[in-house]
C-alpha cells in the first residue's frame, strides 16, 4: 500500500492503529524532522534488536518464553521498518518507464 501522492507516511500510527500522513511542501518542518529522527530511531532500534536476536538463537539454552518475547519484538521491528521503507520508498522521484528498475538508495539517474 503507497501513500498518496503529496503525502508523507509519517512513523506512527493513531490510537486505532492506522497510517498518519502529512501533507507538506516543506521536507524540513518540524513534524518532517521530528519523523526522520524517529525514522532513524526505528532504525537503529531493529538494528539493535537483530544483533540480540542472533546472541540469543545462538544461545543453546534461551527458553520459549525469551524465544516468544524476541519474535514480538522483531514482528515489531519489522513493521516498524516497512513503514519507513514505504514513507522513503513513496518519496522517491518516479522513474519514466524506459529507465528500468530503480537503483537501490533511489533515484532514477
Amino acid at each position: 500500500m503507497r501513500a498518496m501522492t503529496g503525502l508523507r507516511l509519517l512513523p506512527w500510527t493513531d490510537p486505532d492503529g492506522k497510517p498518519c500522513y502529512l501533507a507538506s511542501d516543506d521536507g524540513s518542518s518540524p513534524l518532517s524532522r521530528r519523523a526522520d529522527a524517529i525514522e532513524a530511531v526505528q532504525m537503529s532500534m531493529g538494528a539493535e534488536l537483530l544483533r540480540h536476536a542472533r546472541a540469543l538463537l545462538d544461545a543453546p539454552k534461551a527458553d520459549r518464553r525469551e524465544l516468544r518475547y524476541l519474535a514480538d519484538r522483531l514482528c515489531e521491528a519489522l513493521r516498524d521498518v516497512l513503514r519507513v521503507a514505504e514513507s522513503r520508498g513513496a518519496r522517491l522521484p518516479p522513474c519514466d518507464e524506459g529507465d528500468g528498475p530503480a537503483p537501490v538508495g533511489g533515484g532514477c539517474d
